[in-house]
């Protein structure tokens, strides 16, 4: 195919970047979207590298894409793996069924093997294609190669530097687009691709099955004393050799807009709606505040810094924006999660007038929500209202009742729809959640 003519970017005319959220549920889809999202990404049953999130079935599909577009949303869905010989007619069959979905299509396809991206095309020329970070997308010429084939936009790898975003930048069409991970859990290998997990257990990282042995607990042993383990000596509770932190890049948004990135990606199909809400609204308030001043940014600073550590997180690093990370950039004594909130459920329904849902049964005061519950809690315990605004607000839950209005003292069976009597109003796809005991590992969990 032959070149086009190109302007290099202009970084004094950038456009105010995208907040593009994971969503591995329709669940998850609608809250990222009620709590900021300008776009979401979410994988189909196949071709993605995340085969045990839930992904969606084309039914789902279709209904996420027509929530998302009814409130000015786009979706994008992946087909990032690593294909092999076997998968290229599945896939063209895919790539037909969405190009073929109605009511509406997806806005863009996110693929990083050069098969599939063929593939694409021929089925679907008129798809909008985004190359994945799983592609190693590290300088400027890997970017013409793919605009030159028709990509819109380019993940960059996450080994890249601001600086190295910036001279990508300078060295491409404004109209093409880079995308940047900013916020999430961060692979040991390059751009996540990882070969330990096919060693170990045979299913494969590439294609969308990793188990993760990044976080596992590892010793020495030495081939002629089998089962004796020697421990290698980072600490007294053994050693955690591939363990990253997360990486955070709130603190840095105005860095991140200098450089020229279009897109600030969230990492996290695997993740819950709570997860999902509080890091959509902390990027979200960081970027608007960022557009309208970096001093107005800077006032806000703490608050986005404090939502974000709330969320299920494994501490914080910056990666490799500000060059080679370093030692500190790994976690060496555990594997575990910091966590300060439960998500206890989503508001479904509100029952606005005095009575309950039931006609009849006399509700003694307040509001009346529905939620399906995700963790246990009771009556009498207090909990908060997250709301996409971040005016939350503490409440007590004064009453329960099952799906069929009979009093009950607590829900413990998941996903059990109930209605709630709160203390305080909440409205349709508020959160609802509740602090977390804290554990003796949480003390240094910041930043």
């Amino acid at each position: 195919m032959e070149k086009t003519e190109h302007t290099p970017g202009n970084r004094a005319h950038r456009r105010k970047p995208e907040l593009l959220m994971p969503a591995g549920s329709l669940e998850v889809l609608k809250t990222a979207i009620v709590f900021g999202a300008d776009a979401v990404y979410i994988g189909g049953d196949a071709f993605g590298l995340r085969a045990k999130a839930k992904n969606f079935s084309m039914e789902e599909m279709a209904e996420g894409i027509a929530f998302a577009h009814g409130r000015g949303v786009k979706v994008y869905v992946t087909a990032n793996i690593l294909a092999h010989n076997g998968d290229l007619d599945a896939a063209a069959e895919y790539f037909a069924a969405l190009r073929d979905m109605r009511p509406e299509r997806c806005d863009a396809l996110i693929i990083s093997d050069p098969g599939l991206f063929s593939v694409a095309r021929r089925v679907w020329p008129s798809a909008e294609i985004h190359i994945s970070t799983q592609a190693n997308n590290t300088n400027y010429e890997t970017y013409l190669f793919w605009r030159d084939l028709g990509a819109k936009r380019v993940v960059a790898a996450r080994e890249l530097t601001l600086k190295e975003l910036r001279s990508i930048r300078e060295h491409i069409p404004d109209e093409m687009e880079i995308e940047s991970f900013v916020h999430g859990a961060m692979c040991i290998s390059y751009s996540g691709r990882c070969l330990l997990s096919n060693y170990f257990t045979g299913r494969d990282a590439n294609k969308g099955a990793c188990t993760h042995p990044c976080r596992w607990k590892y010793a020495v042993v030495e081939e002629t004393r089998p089962g004796e383990y020697l421990p290698v000596y980072e600490n007294d509770r053994g050693t955690f050799l591939f363990n990253s932190k997360d990486l955070c890049m709130v603190d840095h948004v105005p860095e991140l807009l200098e450089a020229g990135v279009d897109s600030l990606k969230v990492e996290g199909r695997m993740k819950a709606a709570l997860y999902v809400a509080a890091v959509a609204r902390a990027y979200r308030k960081a970027i608007d505040d960022c557009m309208v001043s970096e001093e107005t940014y800077r006032q806000n600073l703490d608050w986005y810094r404090a939502e974000v550590a709330k969320c299920t997180n494994r501490r914080f690093t910056t990666g490799f924006y500000f060059g080679r990370p370093d030692e500190d950039a790994q976690i060496y004594d555990s594997s575990t999660y910091v966590n300060e909130y439960v998500y206890l459920g989503t508001v479904e329904e509100t029952w606005e007038r005095p009575g309950t849902p039931w006609g009849d049964r006399e509700a003694s005061r307040g509001r009346m929500v529905s939620i399906r519950q995700r963790n246990k809690f009771s009556v009498g315990d207090e909990i908060e209202i997250m709301r996409p605004d971040g005016r939350d607000e503490k409440a007590a839950v004064l009453a329960m009742y099952d799906q069929e209005g009979v009093p009950v003292d607590s829900c413990p069976h998941s996903k059990q729809k109930i209605w709630l009597e709160l203390s305080a109003t909440a409205r349709r796809y508020d959160l609802l959640r509740a602090e977390t005991a804290p554990s003796p590992g949480d003390a240094g969990a910041g930043r």
